[in-house]
């Protein structure tokens, strides 16, 4: 990988990631997801870019895809199964680690945090394009200085029991979960990766839901006629779990 400059910029390693990714790290001014996109076409395929911050776990992988846009999207089901994993990895027992569709995580119903997906703008939608870059941001710790329960639908791993496991560790164990998730995919076919990622979702009775090829959502209801459709390109465009006053995951 080419060496990066910038004034936001430390090459001090600082994780243990398996091959074949390339570790760029930033201070805690930094933006992962923004960075990771600027240096997408030039450090190519398994950069992983991290930010070194106490109250959140902050990164962003650079991916090549070799199918068209319109498909390649659906990258964002493998990073969400990856970060939901990468939690359950030190979840205490028999917390529920499950992701909101399609981009938030909640431990217990409380949100901790979620992924994203970018690509280069302009990109043809019906070819390959030359990168795209999933980031992600898990709140480690709770910064506000309110009592617990003050907001009751936001959460944070060291409130969910999670202990001293930090942003090292998250990062570290999503690296390794995500080669996992790309193996099912070229292993067994998307159907096998977006069944896990169904799983992972909230139960509910009385509904069946299936994502179509090209990342849609279907949701079906029993007694009721016709099909819900959820698009995920503009759901992409607008992460749900994301606070653009704050940037960070929404309380």
């Amino acid at each position: 990988m080419p060496p990066t400059t910038g004034t936001h910029v430390s090459f001090t390693p600082v994780l243990d990631l398996p091959p074949p990714f390339e570790l760029v790290t930033l201070r805690e001014s930094g933006d992962a997801f923004a960075h990771a996109a600027d240096i997408a076409a030039q450090s190519g395929a398994g950069t992983l870019v991290y930010v070194g911050r106490f109250d959140l776990a902050e990164f962003a992988v650079v991916l090549e895809p070799d199918e068209p846009l319109c498909t390649a999207r659906r990258a964002l089901y493998a990073g969400m199964i990856a970060l939901s994993d990468a939690l359950l990895a030190y979840a205490p027992p028999e917390k529920l680690v499950t992701i909101d569709w399609p981009d938030t995580i909640r431990i217990d119903g409380g949100l901790v945090g979620g992924g994203r997906l970018g690509w280069p703008q302009g990109a043809d939608e019906n070819e390959p394009p030359p990168w795209l870059v999933f980031g992600a941001m898990i709140r480690t710790v709770s910064m506000t200085g309110e009592e617990p329960g003050i907001h009751p639908l936001a959460s944070a791993l060291e409130q969910e029991g999670f202990g001293d496991v930090g942003a090292a560790q998250v990062t570290e164990s999503f690296a390794r979960h995500l080669m996992v998730a790309i193996d099912t995919w070229q292993s067994d076919g998307f159907d096998g990766l977006a069944k896990e990622f169904l799983q992972r979702m909230p139960r509910q009775e009385g509904i069946s839901r299936k994502i179509e090829d090209n990342g849609d959502l279907l949701v079906r209801r029993i007694g009721k006629a016709g099909v819900e459709r959820h698009a995920l390109l503009p759901a992409l465009n607008t992460p749900s779990w994301l606070d653009p006053q704050t940037g960070g995951p929404r309380l």
